[in-house]
Parts: structure tokens; C-alpha cells; sequence
């Protein structure tokens, strides 16, 4: 099928290859998103999927203009990265939380989903699909599967400590 083919550049005119990069970028955005809402965390599912569509769009207008050049994708992608590390500040300043003892800081998980997310959307809207689906696997097994190797570390702390 054509939409699978993995090629960068596509025919501005071509809206099944258009409408599955950009459904595609919103669905991976929605897997992650869905996983963060599940775990009750401040940017969730329609955070996630808006910043992987916004991503998708910022590159396929690039893809799609008249001059298709790497330049242009690569100063997109730049933009993107800078915009969403501007997004992950903010989340990672409203929660945090400063005591006495010592600085607690809550939020940075949730703005490295919201930047790897926003990769995917790229990933995306470059037609690299096969990447997008590995890369949410990744973040997903990430997101869930890490969280119990941080509780083991922690409780072989705390053993290393007594």
C-alpha cells in the first residue's frame, strides 16, 4: 500500500498520505497521553495528543511547501524541540515544590512524555510510521515498566542504608 511507504517527501495533493501522517501523529500522542491521564498526571491525554499533532503539522508544512529541502525540515524540528522544552519548563515550574529539608521537584516525567511525544509527532509526519509505533512501545514500556525498577532500586537503598 502506498501510505506505508516510508518516504520522507510526499505530494502536497496527497490526502490519504497526509490525513494517516497526521492521524497517525495524534494517535501516538493519544497512547501516551492516555497512559499519563491513567496515572492522574497534570498533562494527559489531550496535551499529549495536541503536542504530537502540533509537531506533525509544524513538519509537514515543510514537507509539503515548495521547497522540500532537509534545511527546512531540520530548522522545523529545531523549532518544535525548542517550543516543547519551553512547554516541559512550565510544567516542571508549576509543580514544583520546595520544603526546608530539600528541594522536591515533581514534573519531570511528565515533560520528558511531553518531548518524546512531540518527537513521535515528528517521527510521524516524516512517514517513518514503523519508528512511531516502536518509539510509543518504547515510551510506553518506559512510562510503566521503569516505575517498579525504580521501587526496587529505592528499596535496596534504603536496605544499603540500615
Amino acid at each position: 500500500m502506498a501510505i506505508f511507504v516510508s518516504a520522507i517527501w510526499f505530494n502536497p495533493g496527497d490526502w490519504v498520505t497526509l490525513t494517516f501522517r497526521l492521524v497517525l501523529a495524534t494517535l501516538v500522542g493519544g497512547i501516551i497521553g492516555f497512559n499519563r491521564e491513567m496515572t492522574g498526571k497534570a498533562a494527559g491525554l489531550r496535551t499529549h495528543m495536541l503536542v504530537s499533532l502540533g509537531a506533525a503539522l509544524f513538519v509537514i508544512v515543510t514537507l509539503t511547501g515548495s521547497s522540500t529541502e532537509m534545511d527546512a525540515v531540520s530548522r522545523a524540528i529545531q523549532g518544535v524541540a525548542t517550543g516543547v522544552g519551553f512547554l516541559g519548563a512550565g510544567e516542571i515550574i508549576q509543580l514544583s515544590e520546595f520544603s526546608r529539608d530539600k528541594p522536591r521537584i515533581k514534573g519531570l516525567t511528565s515533560a520528558a512524555s511531553i518531548w518524546a511525544t512531540a518527537a513521535l509527532g515528528i517521527v510521524a509526519a516524516c512517514g517513518l510510521w514503523q519508528i512511531g509505533l516502536i518509539g510509543t512501545l518504547l515510551v510506553l514500556l518506559t512510562l510503566s515498566g521503569a516505575k517498579g525498577l525504580e521501587r526496587f532500586i529505592s528499596l535496596r537503598r534504603e536496605d544499603d542504608e540500615r
